[in-house]
């Protein structure tokens, strides 16, 4: 059978059974998270994959991808929780998606949706992390207007919610403690929703006061894990994607041959040189250049040189290498690949990156 040039398989057997094993952990709904095509796994089928495993809602950030999983006839409830200034709603509302709301201007626009039925809102609170939410001095108007137009059928609020910084667990508890404050005040003003979320996948798994109703997955969905000291299988795990490509070449060199650009790399001896058709155009990160490793034919090499727009080379010595062998960059490291945390640990950046940045050039061809 020929190797692909190119491709990410994505066993979405893997994505149900993390789903699952979430779901029984934490004891509460799971919220998966499918946001930037589903950290790079392909949205529609990773959100198929979560729900069979037993998540009750799907997480995204903009309504277009939310819109992506209803136009590919997803039914399932679908939050979607960062919006650019001035949008409008009206097409979230048709399509019943449940909407993020952080601020007075956000509910205002959400108020102004003329549809047959109350849109389902979820009230963000800021709880430390600077980022997006309602500040505490800003909370009282915007939950007493919540639950005016709650009370006229305008919206129906569905959740509250909020988002941990993972630095420390006294970090992450005096958040919950913030939140808990806000989630009062809301009761306060008659708001009773049915759901409150603020752990992710390192919360849900780490610190259980965070659970709550319901708890957003993520990274665990795809089978990575969020710890710098555990692995996937720790976590009982199973990583979802692998990258693959094939040799398009190969090259015998002598000794003091220069190595792509800038020859950062020499050989030492004489030497066979692998061409991989990879490259930071794929979302290979340049970083990991000299570093970043692969196993072609059950050996472990690492890339020699620097990582191109389209390709790098792999130095593979005396090795029966030849044209069409398959190179794996990484997949689940019990099968003996390289795990993506490997090429993270290479770019110094985190296993959410080097997944979620795989580009479109990679087809995606889901596994089961």
């Amino acid at each position: 059978m020929s190797v692909p040039l190119r491709e990410a398989t994505i066993d979405l057997d893997a994505i149900t059974d993390n789903t699952r094993h979430l779901r029984r952990l934490t004891g509460v709904d799971v919220i998966a998270v499918v946001k930037a095509n589903a950290y790079g796994h392909g949205a529609v089928h990773a959100a198929v994959a979560a729900l069979a495993g037993g998540a009750t809602r799907l997480g995204v950030v903009t309504v277009d991808e939310a819109l992506e999983l209803r136009r590919a006839g997803i039914t399932a409830p679908i939050l979607a929780w960062l919006h650019a200034p001035g949008q409008r709603f009206d097409d979230a509302a048709e399509a019943g998606i449940e909407l993020g709301v952080s601020s007075l201007a956000q509910l205002e626009a959400v108020a102004a949706v003329r549809g047959p039925h109350p849109v389902g809102v979820h009230l963000k609170f800021e709880t430390g992390l600077s980022r997006n939410g309602i500040a505490p001095a800003d909370a009282a108007p915007v939950l007493a207007e919540a639950a005016r137009l709650e009370r006229i059928g305008r919206i129906r609020i569905v959740g509250l919610f909020s988002h941990l910084s993972n630095t420390s667990e006294a970090d992450d508890l005096a958040a919950l403690a913030a939140f808990d404050r806000g989630c009062a005040e809301a009761e306060s003003f008659g708001i009773r929703p049915e759901l409150r979320h603020l752990a992710a996948t390192a919360a849900a798994i780490e610190l259980p006061p965070t659970r709550l109703d319901a708890v957003r997955i993520g990274i665990g969905l795809y089978g990575l894990s969020p710890f710098a000291d555990r692995s996937s299988s720790d976590l009982g795990l199973r990583p979802a994607m692998t990258l693959r490509g094939a040799v398009a070449a190969v090259r015998r060199v002598p000794a003091g041959t220069g190595v792509s650009y800038g020859y950062d790399h020499r050989t030492t001896d004489e030497t066979t040189l692998a061409l991989v058709p990879l490259g930071y155009a794929d979302g290979v990160p340049r970083q990991a250049s000299g570093r970043g490793p692969v196993q072609i034919g059950g050996r472990r090499y690492r890339v020699a040189g620097r990582i191109a727009m389209d390709q790098f080379v792999v130095d593979v010595g005396d090795a029966d290498v030849g044209v069409g062998d398959e190179v794996v960059l990484f997949g689940d490291p019990t099968l003996g690949f390289p795990a993506a945390t490997d090429w993270a640990d290479a770019a110094d950046t985190i296993n959410y990156e080097v997944v979620t940045r795989i580009g479109p050039r990679v087809p995606r061809r889901g596994i089961a």
